[in-house]
């Protein structure tokens, strides 16, 4: 009787080279990534109101144009000019990201990626950069009303963001100088210099506070999960109540000279 043939090692042979060729299309593809990927991705992850646009290179190196738009349905939008590059480069526990803009970072923006069960944990290494007020207005309402102009500077320390399952903790300080802000609303240019405090803690608190100017602006604030809780109030120098009246009448509910900010 002629022995059987057993076509067991074949199969396992011809099992492994799919697999490895598997593996490799699928590595190269990762290696080779299209920047656009990353646009795609961060349109998803923000509805569709930060875009990358025109994106060059790759997923691990490239650039774009960044939009802001005002969601689905909206006619809002408004770039920063010139580009904004990145780099990633995997870890052993996530993702180093380095970020420049070319108005707006005098050094790159270095974060560190890792994901959770649930969810990812962002590190912002301490630094500061400085963005045009004017791209907000592609946000939408209130933004394309305000059109505001200015500079606004933000500032990072020992900053730690965590978005778990809908839930948002932070640890460290982010603060935001809005200076020489002005609007369309109103013909006192500039109305004023801000500043915003975010401090992380167990529970994340805003601290909004007038550094100068006719518009005075004050209020505090809490994030319960990712929604903000916000309570302040604006008013006018006695010498500016004229030309700021128009604006508060839009940017809060009026009462008497002042106007009250509520949101959340």
């Amino acid at each position: 009787m002629s022995p059987r043939h057993n076509p067991t090692p074949r199969r396992s042979l011809w099992s492994w080279a799919t697999g490895g060729a598997s593996t490799g299309v699928m590595a190269a593809l990762l290696l080779f990534a299209p920047a656009r990927w990353a646009a795609w991705s961060m349109d998803l992850a923000t509805d569709g109101r930060t875009q990358l646009v025109a994106a060059r290179g790759t997923l691990w190196s490239g650039s774009a144009q960044l939009l802001l738009q005002g969601g689905t349905g909206s006619h809002d939008a408004s770039s920063l000019p010139g580009r904004v590059s990145w780099t990633m480069q995997p870890q052993w526990n996530g993702v180093a990201l380095r970020i420049w803009a070319d108005c707006c970072t005098q050094a790159p923006l270095l974060l560190q990626a890792q994901p959770r069960w649930g969810g990812v944990r962002v590190q912002v290494q301490d630094g500061q950069s400085s963005w045009p007020a004017a791209v907000l207005s592609g946000l939408g309402t209130p933004w394309n009303t305000l059109q505001p102009q200015g500079t606004l500077t933000l500032s990072t320390q020992s900053l730690e963001i965590d978005l778990v399952q809908g839930r948002l903790t932070l640890a460290g300080q982010a603060q935001l100088l809005a200076s020489a802000i002005s609007s369309r609303l109103s013909t006192l240019q500039p109305m004023g210099s801000y500043r915003i405090t975010v401090q992380g803690g167990p529970s994340t608190t805003l601290q909004l506070e007038t550094v100068e100017g006719g518009l005075q602006l004050k209020g505090a604030g809490r994030w319960v999960d990712t929604r903000l809780h916000f309570d302040g109030t604006a008013s006018a120098a006695p010498e500016h109540q004229e030309a700021l009246s128009n604006l508060l009448n839009i940017i809060g509910r009026r009462d008497g000279a002042r106007s009250i900010i509520q949101v959340g």
